[in-house]
């Protein structure tokens, strides 16, 4: 058929349009030319062959960066049923020569950010949209439908494989005739425009007026069309920005091929666009039978009569329609309507994992890569630890040695700014020999590895550099101590000496007792867990005991005389001073070995009240006896703030350094008629507030129940509405069964209150000590629950 070709032939497309690949694919088999030029960056011309490794999968896509700035970059995505990687493949398997034509990398990275577009390499900023132009002509008002009904439902075996491309070309012909009048045409086309007209003329001179074939949008077709001078295009890109740029394949993924991922010339379906240029013959069928799949998967009932149904219904709508086949509409309504019994969350599933799809490509290990990237691929194939598309949640165990390096490695990568994972809570166990991570690679983590190359050649040199420069330029103490933390859990030794350094003059010159609070608790979890991970911590215990001491003795005078607001954090800061405090000294005594997983499990375990009775024998009982005595301090003073003396008092309650009479006295005294109404809310807000438990403290003690009951009664009208807010905050905070049982003491009154939190002597279960044979009854089930198969014996051993 070359002799009804019009040469050089020129194949619009729509970029990621499985239409438009059949079509380029029929067209270069029945045209058979000598080469083949596609829309890209001529930089990859190199890399062309790797398209036909076997290792390479699409979604792929051509990564460019600036050598000397990274993080400018832009890319050029291909999927399997994309126009231009269905020339490549014709081109490789049958000997043809390709390259490259668009503008340069070179050029297009050079130009000022704000005139880039931030990830599409195309550059199809038009102000027209030219579906959207050619379906309103023909009287559609659904651009995307209409182009399905022209191109993407076309048979493969029509008969004429250039027609298609000759009416969008005469189409495209008449848009730019009308829209270039106007100015519509922005300049970056035409200088684009003007180099593949160059590339175009020199692949005349060397295959021949009848051997050339040209894949590219279509919209650029009229213009390669149209006769120019070189000269003239010459002149048009003399003095073009330019800057050295480097380029590779990169996976892809069909998530980032959609609009919804952020990629403006993308496709919002690209998981139908694949299954509709991959599936031999009856879409609609087969595309229905891989949704009963997914949902049989998420063990919903759908049996083949289901589907055969939904393909009726399907084609039924396409007909009522007016539409040639079933479309995604179409095939969408029908699982609502069969499938899924009109519920939109199945189909929300649907449509997350088919119709947008997980799909990640894969590149060989030839591609060019910086060597931070070679690094990060071998401890990935090292650890098992597989990049993948669909977020997915990783479960390590510290104490086992690929969970620990699994663990070091996304701490390392965090520091890097490649957050390929991101901490979440742990289920099952809050020990910290256990971490939980959520997994999600995105195409442009390949970015943020190039820009982290700077710092080494491998993650762990990388790493450790980003972090002694991070800990040199930190604003605060607390991001300093926070970066020691996370040097301890990346594993870096050759960077917490300088961190350390830094950590100990910052703390010597900061006299805002405010930051050495913020700075204590994550420098004594640094600590804790550099003993899980067998790391040394003794320089960071040193400064983390200085920097205790300096906080007991600026802390008495730094919470008087604070407004609401500032007390409010004075008392946020108190409570972060005395978890670290009690976790620095725990720390201190004799712990486990980062391997005695029985110890591990026997720590983690260990109840208050043990934990209260055994923590004075530890070696820093001095550290706690100075702390207890600053809570003292400042539960006395009147020239604190209320919620940080209601505070105080509860901390020394819970530590057993404080009766319950003593607690009922001091709330006696801050609630006396003499006291502000808005102080004694501030005083209550800090002593059964904040998250405390102190709901059911009050539940369980009727003495101090009856004194806020009281208090309360006897606050005039004027300064209720005062109060109000703050008690409101302070309640609203406990769980709902904590709320009703407090409204139903204080409805009942005093003499039945017992009756209501089933004190009751002779009431099972409610007793001065626990009843351990119904405790052990449970046991079972949550051992079944947690999956804990050794909970037995943990629990036992903390007295259940």
């Amino acid at each position: 058929m070359r002799d009804v070709v019009r040469w050089p032939l020129l194949l619009g497309v729509r970029h990621h349009g499985p239409g438009s690949a059949r079509g380029v694919r029929a067209a270069l088999e029945a045209a058979r030319p000598r080469t083949v030029l596609i829309e890209g960056p001529p930089e990859a011309d190199a890399l062309i062959a790797l398209a036909a490794h076997e290792d390479m999968r699409p979604p792929v896509a051509l990564l460019g960066h600036a050598v000397d700035e990274p993080g400018r970059s832009a890319f050029w995505p291909m999927a399997e049923f994309s126009p231009e990687w269905v020339a490549l493949r014709w081109s490789l398997e049958h000997g043809v020569p390709a390259r490259f034509i668009d503008l340069p990398a070179a050029h297009s990275l050079a130009w000022d950010k704000e005139e880039e577009t931030a990830e599409d390499g195309e550059a199809e900023d038009l102000r027209v949209d030219p579906l959207a132009a050619l379906a309103g002509a023909a009287g559609h008002d659904d651009p995307e439908r209409w182009w399905e009904d022209v191109v993407e439902h076309r048979s493969a075996g029509d008969r004429d494989p250039f027609a298609p491309f000759a009416a969008l070309e005469e189409a495209m012909t008449a848009l730019r005739e009308t829209y270039d009048d106007v100015g519509v045409d922005d300049d970056r086309d035409g200088l684009r425009e003007a180099y593949m007209r160059l590339q175009l003329r020199a692949a005349l001179r060397e295959h021949g007026a009848d051997g050339v074939a040209v894949v590219c949008g279509a919209w650029h077709v009229p213009a390669l069309r149209r006769r120019t001078t070189v000269a003239a295009d010459r002149a048009q890109l003399r003095g073009l920005p330019k800057v050295k740029a480097d380029l590779t394949w990169v996976p892809w993924t069909h998530r980032r091929l959609a609009r919804a991922g952020g990629y403006g010339a993308g496709v919002d379906s690209p998981g139908w666009y694949g299954h509709l240029f991959a599936a031999p013959d009856r879409p609609v069928e087969r595309w229905l039978t891989k949704v009963a799949g997914l949902l049989r998967e998420e063990d919903r009932i759908v049996s083949p009569a289901h589907v055969i149904e939904a393909v009726r219904l399907a084609e039924a709508l396409a007909a009522l329609r007016g539409r040639p086949l079933p479309g995604l509409g179409e095939t969408t309504d029908a699982v609502r309507a069969v499938l899924c019994e009109g519920s939109d969350v199945p189909l929300a599933l649907v449509h997350d994992r088919l119709v947008v799809g997980d799909a990640l490509g894969e590149v060989p290990a030839e591609a060019p890569a910086v060597p931070l990237q070679r690094d990060l691929d071998r401890a990935q194939r090292r650890l098992r630890l597989k990049p993948e598309a669909r977020e997915r949640e990783a479960e390590l165990d510290l104490r086992k040695e690929n969970d620990a390096e699994r663990s070091r490695l996304l701490h390392r990568l965090r520091l890097l700014h490649v957050p390929w994972g991101e901490p979440a809570a742990a289920r099952g166990s809050t020990g910290t020999f256990r971490e939980t991570w959520r997994l999600h690679w995105e195409p442009e983590l390949s970015v943020r590895v190039a820009e982290a190359g700077v710092w080494g050649t491998t993650v762990l040199a990388a790493a450790t550099a980003k972090a002694q420069a991070d800990a040199v330029a930190a604003p605060g103490l607390a991001d300093v101590t926070a970066l020691a933390e996370r040097c301890l859990l990346a594993g870096l030794p050759d960077a917490l000496p300088t961190v350390t350094r830094v950590l100990a003059d910052r703390a010597a010159l900061d006299a805002d007792v405010g930051h050495l609070a913020q700075a204590l608790p994550a420098l004594v979890r640094a600590q804790r867990y550099g003993d899980v991970r067998g790391t040394d911590t003794g320089a960071l215990a040193g400064v983390a005991a200085g920097l205790a001491e300096r906080i007991f003795v600026g802390l008495p005078p730094a919470c008087a005389a604070l407004d609401a607001e500032a007390a409010e954090e004075m008392r946020r800061h108190v409570d972060a001073v005395h978890g670290a405090v009690g976790l620095l000294a725990e720390a201190a005594g004799p712990g486990e070995s980062p391997g005695d997983a029985a110890g591990a499990r026997h720590q983690e375990h260990r109840d208050h009240r043990e934990y209260r009775e055994h923590r004075d024998h530890r070696e820093h009982p001095e550290l706690r006896r100075r702390w207890l005595r600053v809570l003292r301090t400042l539960s006395a003073r009147d020239a604190v703030a209320g919620v940080v003396r209601g505070r105080a008092v509860r901390l020394l309650l819970d530590e057993g350094e404080v009766a319950d009479e003593e607690a009922a006295r001091l709330m006696g005294l801050a609630l006396s008629p003499g006291t502000p109404p808005a102080d004694a809310a501030a005083w209550i807000e800090g002593f059964v507030g904040g998250g405390a438990g102190g709901g059911l403290l009050l539940v369980h003690d009727e003495r101090l129940l009856a004194l806020v009951d009281a208090w309360l009664t006897g606050v005039s009208a004027e300064a209720f509405t005062d109060v109000l807010p703050l008690l409101r905050r302070t309640f609203a905070a406990y769980e709902t069964g904590v709320r009703r049982t407090l409204g139903e003491l204080v409805r009942r009154g005093p003499e039945q209150r017992a009756d209501v939190v089933g004190a009751v002597a002779g009431v099972p279960g409610f007793a001065a000590e626990a009843d351990r044979e119904r405790a052990d009854a449970v046991l079972p089930v949550v051992r079944l629950l947690l999956g804990h198969d050794d909970l037995h014996d943990d629990l036992v051993e903390v007295g259940a």
